[in-house]
């Protein structure tokens, strides 16, 4: 069926962590072959593809299309299947093109309840995409090819959205500094490479990012770079704190409050920091900004990963399977987004901005 996710041995496992993992976690060397050959230049957009004039279309099997490009943020894939649904809809009215994208873009947030990024990302489309009076002035088929230009121009937007986070990250890091970073974050990559390119000196700590080991590829693609890198255990944060002089972080999503909900390990990091004195960055696009309000750790929707300690667990112990964690705003410093450089305290005006 359209709405299923994709086949998992345990079907309560987190299908965007599982994306994560496949994408990010360290299996073999053929697999990193794979993702280095998968980082050639991504089409500019789906609606240029064959399925746009198949009658049986699926907004599922074009989000998996696009969902398959290691260096596509699984948000942004999103966006590229419902523009695609534009172009390859039959309707004949504004009413029926609308009711359709809608029915789409709830199908994709049914996928995987537990992906932030994904829901924010289809509901920005579709306020953006069907926010504009001029709709109401011209005939269906000018009408649509409006919706299609907006379309194909927020997919635009959210693909270079890291390249701004970017440029926008480097008046932070200086010559000689230490960067800790946790887990893989593409914008995180993205920033780090692009201080690399312009021939900045520092350093980076990377936790290894336990259970799905991501910290290990992000320290691979840096000492691809010959950026000086240190591998640190997750439990070694507060040990190596001393020598930090900045922490960057991405974010799965960014909530109303101005704190965010990312990997877990986050919200523990972002606590040494702040009691060493440590600023705390976060870079992060806005089709990450969700509509949500979490108070504590147990208002997150559960997000699960499978955990592998690498020996057998008797069956009476319970583990821990939770992926990620909220971090409160006031241990958070900056947020670096694709809308300009915010400290937590902007973010519910930003969101409101967004969502109007």
């Amino acid at each position: 069926m359209e709405g299923e996710g994709p086949s998992m041995e345990n079907p309560k496992i987190s299908a965007y962590y599982q994306t994560r993992l496949a994408h990010f976690g360290v299996v073999s060397t053929e697999w990193l072959a794979q993702a280095q050959s998968a980082t050639k230049p991504i089409p500019s957009s789906s609606t240029d593809t064959s399925t746009d004039k198949d009658a049986n279309f699926s907004v599922i099997d074009e989000f998996n299309r696009w969902r398959n490009h290691p260096d596509l943020a699984e948000a942004v894939a999103a966006i590229r299947a419902l523009a695609a649904v534009i172009s390859s809809s039959k309707a004949s009215t504004m009413m029926q093109l609308e009711i359709e994208l809608k029915n789409a873009s709830d199908t994709l947030k049914a996928w995987d309840t537990t992906s932030i990024s994904l829901t924010a990302a289809s509901d920005l489309f579709m306020r953006y995409v069907t926010r504009t009076s001029a709709l109401e002035f011209e005939d269906f088929n000018s009408a649509k090819a409006r919706l299609i230009e907006r379309a194909d121009k927020f997919g635009e937007i959210s693909y270079k959205a890291r390249k701004v986070i970017g440029m926008l990250s480097q008046d932070f890091i200086f010559d000689g500094c230490t960067i800790l970073v946790h887990g893989f974050s593409r914008v995180v990559f993205e920033v780090l490479k692009l201080a690399a390119h312009n021939k900045k000196h520092f350093r980076v700590f990377c936790t290894e990012g336990r259970p799905d080991r991501t910290g290990l590829r992000l320290s691979n693609e840096l000492a691809k770079l010959d950026v000086p890198v240190k591998l640190v255990i997750d439990s070694a944060v507060a040990y190596t704190m001393d020598d930090v002089d900045m922490v960057f972080v991405g974010a799965d999503g960014v909530v109303e409050s101005g704190g965010i909900i990312n990997m877990m390990g986050t919200y523990q990091i972002a606590l040494v920091a702040k009691s060493m004195n440590k600023p705390v960055y976060v870079a992060a696009e806005s089709y990450k900004f969700a509509r949500h309000y979490p108070l504590d750790q147990k208002d997150l929707a559960p997000a699960l990963r499978p955990v592998d300690f690498g020996v057998p667990i008797p069956s009476k112990v319970e583990v821990e399977c939770s992926a990620r964690d909220y971090t409160p705003p006031q241990y958070l410093t900056l947020l670096f987004t694709d809308l300009g450089v915010l400290t937590p305290s902007v973010v519910s005006d930003e969101l409101i901005q967004l969502y109007l």
